[in-house]
């Protein structure tokens, strides 16, 4: 899939502009759009990016990594995903960077996800639905989860995002109304946030294939 996922990656780069302040996510995918970014890093203006190991990627080919702060809305923001439905809704997460992902997807004009085939689904919930939550709320938001999704979630024990949280994955969901399970989820207190991009989904998608596909 490593050649998938670099054909998905390179292919984004298509979407980069002159001038641009590019908002990039994290893992193995993106990783080859960080590398093909460097090619370019003249023509930018830097990125903006949702985890410590994008930043020192980014950092190390020479791109100046830039605060959502200081840089305002952003162009475009490039990253994968754990699961794509055919309405570009996605779940994301499993490298617990989603809660950065989230609000650099919402400050963002348009959000390209570069994913390889096998990400494709025609109903998101095979893959463990991540959950970042306040330690402190952990007990308490898997009660409510077990309560009101029929989802069974689990600690992702050793692991602590880069805003400190920890993340439950919610196995054996079947998610038909994924804006509705978005919403309810977030309203329960303690969730940071939880890793289903359905209110606002990809714009576009890129499928690695041999020619890659845009969705």
């Amino acid at each position: 899939m490593s050649e998938a996922k670099r054909l998905a990656g390179e292919k984004a780069i298509d979407y980069v502009e002159d001038g641009m302040i590019v908002g990039v996510g994290t893992g193995s995918t993106v990783a080859y759009f960080i590398d093909a970014l460097a090619t370019i890093r003249h023509r930018i203006g830097g990125a903006v990016s949702s985890s410590e190991q994008s930043s020192e990627r980014l950092r190390a080919h020479g791109i100046d990594v830039l605060d959502l702060n200081a840089s305002g809305p952003l162009p475009l923001y490039v990253d994968g995903a754990d699961e794509c439905d055919p309405h570009k809704r996605l779940i994301k997460g499993g490298g617990a960077a989603l809660t950065r992902e989230k609000i650099i997807a919402e400050a963002s004009e348009r959000f390209v996800c570069i994913i390889d085939p096998a990400k494709q689904v025609p109903v998101l919930g095979a893959f463990p639905l991540p959950v970042e939550v306040i330690p402190m709320a952990r007990s308490l938001v898997t009660r409510e989860i077990l309560a009101t999704t029929g989802g069974q979630p689990v600690w992702r024990e050793g692991v602590k995002t880069d805003n400190g949280n920890w993340v439950l994955d919610i196995h054996g969901l079947s998610i038909t109304d994924p804006v509705a399970l978005e919403a309810r989820i977030n309203q329960i207190p303690g969730v940071v946030s939880v890793g289903l991009f359905a209110r606002r989904p990809a714009d576009v998608v890129i499928v690695g294939t041999p020619v890659p596909t845009v969705l």
